[in-house]
């Protein structure tokens, strides 16, 4: 099991993936073991946020089809503030962080300040709904490509 370099001021971007918290990585449980603080989506299960030790601050940042309990620009202003404070911040997303988490405009707030950042890979919940169908997403000879679209727009850059 390789070591996890998660100082004080380090930011991680975890994927919850799809809610079955069998499915969150070893690497992303063990992450929330070392925050002391995580800001996580209300795509993320209950039951993921169950494992998160008593200890460690949770704070809700969530948004779900226009129902925002903060802007983006809150969120990265949280995130850059609780790591420049000198917390292990875990930003727990729903899936996938690089899968219409926001990931970028996360990161580059992070950077723009200097702030390390790393992210942890989720269980994409088009992985999760095709292993629980027990289908493929590709198929060699048939399938030459895989896109994921969402259904959602950007709205106010919020």
């Amino acid at each position: 099991m390789a070591d996890i370099s998660f100082s004080p001021g380090d930011v991680w971007l975890v994927g919850a993936g799809p809610g079955d918290p069998d499915l969150l990585t070893r690497k992303a449980e063990r992450l929330l073991a070392l925050a002391t603080i995580v800001f996580h989506d209300a795509l993320v299960s209950q039951e993921v946020l169950d494992l998160i030790p008593k200890q460690v601050m949770q704070v809700p940042v969530g948004k779900r089809s226009g129902r925002h309990s903060m802007s983006q620009p809150a969120i990265n202003g949280l995130l850059v503030k609780s790591a420049q404070n000198g917390h292990r911040v875990v930003r727990l997303k729903g899936g996938d962080p690089a899968v219409f988490g926001r990931m970028t405009e996360e990161v580059d707030a992070l950077q723009a300040k200097g702030i390390r950042v790393q992210v942890c890979p989720g269980i994409t919940a088009a992985s999760a709904a095709a292993a629980s169908g027990v289908f493929s997403l590709t198929r060699r000879g048939s399938t030459r490509a895989l896109t994921f679209i969402t259904a959602q727009g950007c709205g106010n850059g919020q």
